[in-house]
């Protein structure tokens, strides 16, 4: 099974996936947003699978220092623009195994699940 995993290089969180995926020869392709960015499009598709309030990162530094403007009254919508400017505000990782299939975060367990 090739999987995609989202994120940014230097995420602790990030790396621990990685390294998870790389103890279990897993074949995955790295897609840096932080570098390259990420498309509304395909933000909204994800957040049709698993919902825009598992995908924001509220608990991050760069959500947390926007203006008090800015977090209130979220939307999709508004979420979504937000992750757009600032990719850092996207939960990490999210892992792509194709078929509709995203996990959101990092747990062992999970990963162990689907990658039976």
């Amino acid at each position: 099974m090739a999987a995609t995993i989202y994120g940014i290089k230097n995420c602790d969180t990030m790396k621990k996936a990685r390294a998870w995926l790389d103890s279990q020869s897993a074949a995955y392709a790295f897609y840096d947003y932080k570098t390259a960015g990420i498309d509304a499009p395909r933000l909204e598709g994800w957040a049709k699978k698993v919902g825009w309030e598992t995908l924001l990162n509220r608990a991050g530094t760069t959500f947390r220092k926007l203006p008090d403007g800015d977090k209130t009254g979220l939307t999709e919508k508004k979420a979504i623009a937000l992750m757009v400017a600032q990719p850092s505000m996207i939960k990490r990782p999210v892992l792509d195994l194709g078929g509709g299939k995203l996990l959101v975060g990092f747990k062992p367990e999970l990963y162990a699940a689907a990658f039976k």
